[in-house]
């Protein structure tokens, strides 16, 4: 540094100016700082000692190569894609070097070796490399952006779960109880295609067959008849085989309840194989390997009524006529016998099982038509109070309604006069039965006296000519 000499011109304050000014350029030769910049670390840091001085003094060192290290860089790069040799961008839009500079996929930052990115493919709204084609991508229901209706039909199907043991049961009960009433076998087809009874199918002839054993005889036709409906249809002959199998097996515990089970079962067997519902070769496979007493009887039973039919391909009597399909001469002799039976033995209970048997509780008015002619036909009061007997306890037990009731007496009233040709004391018993029958209860009080009566002639004495008063 060079010596400084307080002279005798000038001011103190003159001198002091420069002094600051020649301790400025010699820091600013050793560090390579700006001016302003020396001036303003001076200023705020006046009293340094000497280690804060250098140690400052490096770190401004430091900062200035950093420096020069970056305007360094600047400078290669502006001279890499400019042909200016003042480091200035070309301003020619035209020219072929600026288009390339603009377009170029290169990498600029010097790293790298020199491709272009992703090959050439990459880019804001770039298809691909050139040549690049694209197969055909399946939609993913998962991505967000699937859209359902721009995917062309769309099938809906209803999945249907597979019912298990415990739900069959309650479910297939109130088909088959409703067919007992109905008796459409079309509309039982309908709803077990709308169920899903998986292997459990056969066990829907099983349990309409035990429903049926339960029930009248009409039941056991209809259930027939669904099963061969049914056939080919929503059950194969597997299926049957099957459900029959498994009842044979389960005749000891059905016996409890319905201890005609063995014979109802083969001729439940003996009709499905008539209908073709199932193999003729049923009967074949238990030839010498039942051991239950139950079980052989039902196929005994089955055995003997396909060799007594064998030329006719149906059993269609198998169960009888029942119901309203019998004849109406059939009914009437069916009740005859009934009231004959009854009045030779007087059992109530057995009457009325067999009035049950005949399944046509709008023909019971038939029975009281029948019941009263016999009344007015019988000789002493013995026939007479067993009928106020049984009319009694058919209309307790609600057998015989009240319009069946009105309806068969309405039926002899219109019928007496004729009636009396050939009982003369027609009018006098049915007046005396009708009286008793309005004491028990069974008629209405309208109905007795809706009871015709015969006129009687009253004659003058002896005296007066034998001439009738009127």
């Amino acid at each position: 540094m060079d010596r400084l000499v307080y002279g005798s011109t000038g001011s103190r304050h003159e001198y002091s100016h420069r002094c600051w000014i020649g301790v400025k350029r010699e820091i600013n030769k050793q560090t390579n700082i700006k001016p302003a910049e020396t001036l303003v670390n001076l200023v705020v840091n006046g009293n340094w000692t000497p280690q804060e001085k250098a140690l400052h003094e490096a770190r401004l060192k430091a900062k200035a190569k950093r420096r020069l290290r970056k305007s360094s860089s600047r400078d290669s790069n502006r001279e890499s894609f400019s042909d200016s040799v003042s480091g200035e961008l070309s301003t020619d839009p035209h020219s072929p070097k600026s288009k390339n500079a603009v377009n170029d996929r290169k990498s600029r930052t010097g790293k790298g070796r020199g491709l272009p990115k992703k090959g050439g493919a990459g880019g804001k709204g770039v298809w691909g490399a050139a040549g690049m084609v694209y197969e055909v991508e399946e939609p993913d229901a998962k991505d967000p952006n699937y859209d359902e209706s721009s995917q062309g039909d769309t099938v809906y199907a209803t999945v249907v779960p597979e019912l298990d043991e415990r739900e069959l049961e309650k479910t297939i009960n109130p088909i088959v109880q409703e067919y007992f009433e109905h008796g459409d076998t079309k509309e039982v087809e309908m709803l077990l295609k709308e169920l899903n009874l998986g292997h459990h199918k056969y066990e829907f002839s099983s349990l309409a067959v035990s429903l049926s054993l339960e029930g009248k005889a009409s039941h056991r036709e209809l259930t027939s008849r669904l099963l061969s409906d049914l056939s080919g249809k929503v059950l194969s002959e597997k299926d049957m085989s099957r459900a029959f199998d498994k009842m044979l097996k389960e005749l000891p515990d059905l016996i409890l309840d319905t201890p005609e089970a063995p014979q109802m079962l083969g001729q439940f067997i003996a009709r499905a194989i008539a209908d073709h519902a199932l193999p003729m070769s049923f009967l074949d496979c238990y030839k010498g390997k039942v051991d239950c007493d139950n079980a052989r009887a039902a196929l005994d039973r089955a055995s003997v009524l396909l060799s007594m039919k064998r030329k006719i391909m149906r059993l269609d009597n198998v169960w009888g006529v029942g119901g309203g399909q019998r004849p109406v001469k059939h009914l009437i002799k069916e009740m005859n016998l009934l009231l004959k039976e009854y009045l030779a033995s007087g059992e109530l209970s057995e009457a009325e099982h067999c009035l049950r048997d005949l399944e046509v509780p709008h023909f019971h008015h038939e029975l009281v038509y029948e019941a009263v002619v016999m009344v007015l036909e019988s000789t002493g009061d013995t026939a007479l109070q067993m009928m106020v007997k049984l009319l009694k306890a058919f209309w307790q037990t609600g057998l015989i309604t009240l319009d069946q009731m009105n309806r068969g007496f309405q039926r002899v009233y219109d019928e007496l006069p004729e009636i009396n040709l050939d009982v003369p004391h027609a009018h006098s018993i049915m007046e005396t039965f009708v009286d008793l029958c309005y004491q028990e209860s069974v008629i209405t009080k309208q109905l007795r006296d809706s009871c015709p009566t015969r006129g009687r002639k009253r004659f003058v004495s002896e005296g007066d000519g034998g001439i009738v008063k009127s």
